[in-house]
């Protein structure tokens, strides 16, 4: 025997609850020669009959009002994921911003940050020119200084500090750097390898993503945040730490949002894990 078909089943409901075809048809906007020619399809199928058709409409056989029972318990089931799927629209959002490099590592932490258990969702977005409050274009942010205004409030977390890095590899007799394009730099240390007079620019590129794995790739040296370079195993440090790039991260929200619960616990879980690798940071904590 075939499988009965869903939309047939719920065809035969409204045929059984409203007592007829024409009724079926006034529920569903199906023609009444259609939903019969369905309704001796769906027997077939099972084998049953599933009516006792009489002039006065279309009565339930014995076999028709198990299958009934049987359909009711499967709309119920039907409407328990549809209200399931459908709790997951209603959840609030949280949404942070944050720079290429500190957006990835929020990533590779996430269970530190959300959780799919939390009755939240959350957006993450990479913004590496800053926020605008006013726009509300991220409910929290985490900036390279301190807002001097606007209706926000502010924690300060851990310093940012920077070094050149290079290939485990690398030849150290080689002096190519990378560094990313005049057009896309926006942060001091962006900048930091164009801006010094002597030094060989060979490769350039337009996103942090990239310069990553050039550096990586043993295109030549570039500057990175230590939180980055000193994690990875196919990097080491081509030199001490660049003091006049370190600053101290800020996280900011909206005063308004911030009152929100699930903004909140975010703040707070942001806050925990930065302090958690303070010394990563800051630069202190020895290459892997």
């Amino acid at each position: 025997m075939k499988d009965a078909n869903w939309d047939d089943l719920q065809l035969f409901f409204h045929v059984a609850t409203g007592g007829g075809l024409s009724a079926a048809a006034a529920r569903t906007g199906l023609s009444a020669p259609t939903i019969g020619r369905r309704m001796l399809a769906l027997e077939r199928v099972t084998g049953r009959s599933l009516f006792s058709r009489g002039p006065t409409g279309y009565l339930l056989a014995r076999d028709g009002q198990e299958l009934l029972d049987r359909v009711r318990l499967m709309q119920d089931a039907a409407r328990a994921i549809s209200d399931w799927r459908g709790e997951v629209l209603t959840l609030p959002i949280v949404s942070t911003a944050a720079d290429s490099w500190t957006s990835r590592f929020i990533a590779d932490h996430l269970a530190s940050v959300w959780t799919p258990k939390d009755s939240f969702r959350m957006c993450y977005k990479t913004c590496d020119t800053g926020v605008d409050f006013t726009y509300r274009e991220a409910h929290i942010a985490l900036g390279h200084s301190r807002p001097d205004s606007g209706n926000v409030a502010i924690r300060r977390s851990v310093k940012v500090a920077h070094a050149a890095y290079q290939a485990a590899d690398y030849d150290a007799a080689n002096c190519n750097w990378i560094s990313l394009g005049t057009d896309t730099a926006v942060t001091p240390a962006d900048k930091w390898t164009f801006e010094q007079p002597d030094y060989w620019i060979t490769s350039w590129t337009n996103t942090p993503h990239m310069l990553f794995h050039l550096i990586r790739g043993g295109a030549g040296r570039g500057v990175l945040p230590c939180f980055i370079g000193d994690q990875d195993r196919k990097l080491v440090r081509a030199g001490p730490l660049i003091d006049a790039l370190t600053y101290d991260m800020w996280i900011v929200a909206h005063d308004d949002e911030r009152q929100r619960p699930e903004v909140r616990i975010v703040i707070d879980r942001l806050a925990a894990l930065f302090a958690d690798h303070e010394a990563l940071f800051a630069g202190q904590s020895p290459a892997i």
